[in-house]
């Protein structure tokens, strides 16, 4: 029975998602899943550089998998013929690989998934099965994009927010450091949720969002890194749209990220699983523990971007 009457709930937003025609589910893990089941996958090939959240759902689910490397460039080292089942599972790390790069795998490898977790704006390629994440690039609880042509036979139930929101809500009140433990306790209830379709709360908030503000804002704040940092850093880098980070090279970055996180400052050390399962000598770990993603999202501007810079340099230089 239908409720009326009573006190107001949140309002239904402005309905202009950016994505609006894609595979709207609750997280870039579970857009991986309805793949593996739409796809009839049996095995994926996944990079060395990536989130445990990725092996731990194959695991979970019985999926065969291998591990392989990638180059200076963030480029896959693969050189083995897919097998019927068989698909490769590319992440564009910091949004590097372009339209042509993405085209070129496509053609060479075939059986492709594309993972744009860090890539938010570079639209999909026809053909090219691509997962986006929501809450990578906005202030969301969860969501992900999917676009395929895959189709899964399954009647998907609604996933639910309500429980997953305390950071967002208190960091717009408050201060990051305040609610990281709920930021935490989110993280961990998502990990543990179901295939299911974008919560109607996540739908509503990202329907709401300037996401090509969002781009403009981040693309100028990512060419003020590159200006300022670019002659300093070993990255040979290609300017994505809408950055998702500025990827920047340093010599002992876990102690630099200590040092700045005491003024406040929060690089993220995006994957801990790569530090704890690679040999310190390979690209992997160096990678993992030495690149500081350099926040450059809507949040900020120019002067932001240059206080930044000011206190990288103190700890870095």
């Amino acid at each position: 029975m239908k409720e009326i009457g009573g006190y107001f709930g949140m309002e239904e937003l402005v309905n202009q998602e950016f994505y609006s025609g894609l595979v709207a589910l609750n997280s870039g893990s579970n857009a991986l899943l309805y793949l593996l089941k739409a796809r009839k996958i049996t095995k994926l090939h996944i990079p060395y550089y990536l989130c445990d959240s990725v092996s731990n759902l194959l695991e979970k689910y019985n999926y065969e998998f291998e591990y392989y490397h990638v180059d200076q460039e963030f480029q896959p080292i693969f050189d083995k013929e897919l097998e019927p089942g068989e698909y490769l599972y590319i992440v564009n790390l910091y949004g590097q690989f372009t339209q042509e790069k993405t085209l070129a795998l496509k053609k060479h490898y075939g059986q492709l998934i594309l993972d744009h977790s860090q890539a938010f704006f570079q639209k999909p390629l026809e053909g090219i099965d691509t997962i986006y994440s929501c809450r990578k690039y906005f202030g969301v609880p969860d969501g992900a994009y999917l676009a395929t042509d895959a189709v899964l036979h399954e009647e998907l139930e609604q996933d639910i927010s309500k429980d997953r929101m305390a950071h967002i809500l208190g960091r717009f009140e408050g201060t990051a450091s305040e609610y990281y433990a709920d930021f935490r306790s989110s993280n961990d209830l998502l990990a543990e949720a179901p295939l299911r379709k974008m919560s109607k709360l996540t739908r509503n908030l990202m329907g709401a969002i300037d996401a090509e503000r969002a781009c403009r804002i981040r693309n100028e704040n990512y060419a003020y890194l590159e200006k300022q940092l670019g002659l300093d850093n070993p990255l040979n880098l290609t300017m994505p749209e809408g950055a998702f980070a500025y990827p920047l090279l340093v010599e002992d970055g876990i102690s630099v990220r200590n040092r700045l996180a005491e003024q406040k400052i929060y690089i993220p050390l995006l994957w801990p699983n790569v530090i704890e399962d690679c040999p310190e000598e390979s690209i992997e770990y160096q990678y993992a523990a030495n690149i500081l993603p350099l926040p450059c999202d809507q949040r900020y501007g120019i002067e932001d971007m240059a206080y930044l810079v000011e206190m990288v340099k103190k700890q870095w230089i």
